[in-house]
């Protein structure tokens, strides 16, 4: 679950799946997910240089030397150590390999669903005859448009054009019975992007365990703005945030919070360029516990993205009945009611963004009103048993119609 909105994702659809009967089991690479009891993990390893360089000599504990030179690790060692993303391909292959254990093994599987991978070995699992859906909770064309356009340097451009895979995605997507996706914006974005027709993409809302983010009795910190997310990657836009909060310099007192890793770059960096740098504090990741706690005393939460799929700490600060300043990319506009349970200003605007934040920091009642609407409208609308129900229903369409098209063939 701290690893991003997918392993968010992966967590909590798998264990409402497992709690309304279904058999699950989940191939993961690492870091590898705590799962609902009842949820079955098969491990596999991965060979890429970025796992390497964030658990240092850990990576080698453990593994045979002569492994490396296996021409899939091999690939992805080199591949990654030249900036290149090829993690999801490798681990296509790696899961492609585990299910033909497990199948020798003697389970049998009625339903693949990859999360965002699309790799290669996806395809392969296709064709193999198992029936086969994935997420897509934003394009990768999007990811790199973005980090292109944010880049300062053409070696940077060039950086980012060399990371993200090309075609792979758009193809194994074109090869799949379905894709699934987080909201009706995100289902144009990959009709689009992929060149697939909208009917073989079906749209399922993420949920929000609002039992666990919730509303507490805590006192809300005057003049405290919080980030959560990969403030790294482009899309989540944390660079228009600090521009925006760099406006503000001169305003009353402000502290923005950002929770992320602590290797994280983009805000020391940028808070220091902006001189900020004594108003800004990175947390590194937090338990779940202390992020509530962390939703419920900010008085503003800000998501600044470029796009999202869904955008889970938004949802999740919503929840928490803290008044939320997000932006009108991707979903947010299906999530968020501007005006009513937040407040959408348009995406890389730092002016409008800072102004957004300005004007809730000095209107209590606002605040009050807007974060009351936004734990109802999550209460009522983004549950993530809702979302499992919706998804096995999508499973059972696939499997039906592929019974409906193998007694035609025949």
């Amino acid at each position: 679950m701290y690893s991003g909105g997918q392993g968010v994702y992966l967590h909590h659809i798998t264990r409402e799946l497992a709690a309304l009967g279904n058999d699950v089991h989940v191939i993961a690479g690492p870091p590898y997910p705590e799962l609902a009891e009842g949820v079955m993990l098969h491990k596999v390893k991965t060979y890429s240089i970025y796992r390497l360089l964030e658990t240092a000599r850990v990576f080698f504990h453990g593994r045979d030397p002569l492994s490396f030179f296996q021409p899939l690790n091999f690939y992805e060692l080199a591949t990654s150590r030249f900036g290149m993303f090829s993690v999801m391909a490798a681990f296509s292959f790696r899961a492609y390999g585990k299910l033909n254990e497990l199948a020798a093994a003697g389970e049998h599987f009625e339903m693949i669903h990859d999360v965002q991978g699309l790799g290669y070995g996806v395809w392969l699992i296709r064709a193999n005859g198992l029936p086969v859906v994935a997420n897509i909770h934003h394009p990768l064309q999007v990811d790199r448009a973005n980090s292109i356009r944010q880049a300062r340097t053409l070696s940077a451009k060039v950086q980012w054009i060399r990371f993200y895979p090309f075609w792979m995605q758009e193809i194994v997507a074109r090869h799949i019975d379905r894709v699934i996706t987080g909201s009706e914006n995100s289902a144009l974005s990959v009709a689009r992007e992929f060149r697939l027709p909208r009917e073989h993409i079906s749209v399922v809302y993420d949920g929000v365990d609002t039992e666990t983010f919730r509303p507490l009795e805590a006192r809300r910190e005057p003049g405290s703005i919080l980030f959560v997310g990969n403030s790294d990657d482009r899309n989540k836009g944390a660079k228009y945030l600090l521009e925006a909060l760099a406006l503000l310099k001169d305003r009353g007192d402000w502290h923005l919070t950002v929770v992320d890793r602590p290797t994280a770059w983009t805000v020391p960096t940028l808070s220091r360029e902006l001189g900020i740098a004594d108003r800004v504090t990175l947390t590194g990741r937090l338990e779940v516990d202390e992020l509530v706690r962390r939703y419920n005393t900010t008085e503003v939460f800000v998501s600044p993205s470029l796009y999202e799929g869904f955008g889970l700490p938004a949802a999740e600060a919503m929840a928490c009945g803290a008044p939320v300043v997000a932006t009108t990319a991707g979903a947010f506009p299906e999530v968020i009611e501007s005006g009513t349970s937040g407040l959408l200003v348009p995406p890389r605007d730092a002016p409008a963004l800072a102004d957004a934040i300005e004007r809730l920091l000095d209107d209590f009642v606002l605040r009050r009103k807007l974060g009351r609407a936004a734990r109802q409208r999550i209460a009522d609308h983004f549950s993530w048993r809702e979302a499992a129900v919706r998804t096995l229903a999508v499973y059972q369409d696939v499997i039906s119609r592929r019974r409906v098209a193998r007694s035609g063939s025949r």
